[in-house]
């Protein structure tokens, strides 16, 4: 008797459990999907050394520093303040040396002139440095430089390996008439520019020792 009693409430709760599993499998099928959370444009436009870079690659070709060089300039990746003007533009890419292999903890160091071509040379207005993360990559905030007499549209720089010779130069625009007449333009330091919905990116891979 106390054996059927047994079976039959047994019997029983496998049947609750089996009508609420029915009842809770459509709650759990009207979930929304789990969303991924976009790339960041660093992952999304820099996907790994070997496809940016062809082994052996030419070094970053050097460049007169010019009068406006600051040293002990703030850490950071995005040059824009609050009241900052002009197109906005996202530089990325990555540091490497002439093997294609990427450069950890490589310092860059950026300055440039502002949307009207001034430099801010009491402060650290667009002024800038930043280390590369573990695969070499950099990316940098900033907006583009305007003209100035004699000279065309470029983004100063300084980069280096850990422990490395410290290489300096300039990034340029393409399509800039000044290119031509400009007296220091170089071909091998143009950006890669595209069009993004709040202004440019751009790319550019340094290659040090």
């Amino acid at each position: 008797m106390i054996k059927q009693k047994f079976l039959l409430t047994s019997l029983v709760m496998l049947l609750t459990a089996c009508g609420q599993s029915q009842q809770i499998a459509p709650t759990l099928a009207a979930l929304p999907p789990i969303v991924q959370p976009t790339q960041s444009l660093t992952q999304a436009s820099a996907a790994s050394p070997e496809s940016v870079c062809m082994s052996p690659a030419q070094l970053t070709p050097a460049m007169t520093e010019g009068p406006y060089y600051k040293s002990n300039t703030p850490q950071r990746a995005s040059l824009l303040e609050s009241n900052t003007k002009g197109i906005k533009l996202v530089v990325s890419g990555f540091v490497l040396t002439a093997d294609c292999r990427p450069v950890a903890r490589a310092w860059l160091d950026f300055w440039q002139a502002d949307a009207s071509g001034q430099y801010d040379n009491a402060g650290y207005v667009l002024r800038g440095h930043q280390f590369t993360d573990e695969a070499g990559r950099y990316q940098l905030t900033t907006v583009i430089p305007g003209l100035y007499p004699g000279r065309t549209e470029h983004i100063h720089f300084k980069v280096q390996a850990p422990n490395g010779p410290v290489i300096t130069s300039q990034l340029f625009f393409p399509d800039v008439p000044q290119n031509k007449s400009d007296g220091i333009f170089d071909a091998k330091l143009l950006l890669t520019m595209k069009d993004a919905s709040d202004g440019k990116t751009a790319t550019f891979n340094f290659v040090v020792k």
